[in-house]
């Protein structure tokens, strides 16, 4: 033994009690990121017109963890800009919501939903005209599809509008986003967005539908 490195013992020791710290480590981190791996998030699709006005409602909400543009309810895959906004595809802009259900429920969604939209124009929204800016929820699950037609139901029986509401309420197929350039357009770009959404007239009718709720 008189002969044994000493020093090499103590690198040997160093080097195990290094590996098990780093091992304590990945598994405190991976307990942490449980909630988030477990699949409990869930994703809602809505069509409301112009995409970049429909990011912002659902951007600000606690619960919700991203916000997508995009088109859904088409008949052809990988669509372009340019091939929607012509109406050639049959897809609608779109936004893809992936929320946490135990901080914000559906129905608060749907609630956003219907105060940033027109429900009673049939093929348009606002200054937009043409399928491709029709008003739909897209359900992703039977839950869904019940407590979307219970909200337009309820907003029906409201009688709030004299003209019938129109948004459809179809299952949801393939979501596209969109080019990167429209992703949170309302960041990159606020003074165009703020020019577009005014001249479209946006805000003004909402307020007339909705009143004080419009946007809420």
């Amino acid at each position: 033994m008189k002969n044994f490195n000493w020093s090499v013992l103590l690198f040997i020791c160093m080097l195990v009690v290094c590996t098990v710290a780093r091992t304590a480590s990945s598994v405190e981190i991976t307990r942490n990121l449980a909630p988030s791996a477990s699949g409990a998030l869930e994703k809602a699709t809505f069509a409301g017109g112009c995409f970049w006005c429909m990011e912002h409602p659902f951007d600000e909400l606690p619960g919700v963890v991203s916000v997508t543009a995009g088109y859904s309810g088409g008949h052809t895959g990988n669509p372009t800009y340019e091939e929607v906004s012509a109406g050639r595809t049959g897809h609608a802009e779109s936004v893809q919501v992936v929320y946490d259900p135990s901080k914000i429920s559906y129905e608060k969604l749907l609630s956003v939903y219907w105060h940033n939209i027109d429900p009673t124009a049939p093929d348009r929204q606002f200054c937009d005209s043409g399928s491709q800016y029709r008003s739909a929820i897209f359900y992703h699950t039977e839950a869904q599809r019940r407590s979307a037609l219970k909200s337009k139901e309820s907003l029906e029986n409201s009688k709030r509008f004299r003209e019938p509401i129109v948004t459809g309420i179809t299952r949801a197929g393939e979501f596209y986003p969109a080019e990167e350039y429209h992703q949170h357009y309302y960041k990159k770009n606020p003074l165009r967005y703020k020019y577009y959404r005014t001249g479209c007239g946006r805000d003004h009718r909402l307020k007339e539908l909705w009143g004080a709720e419009a946007g809420h």
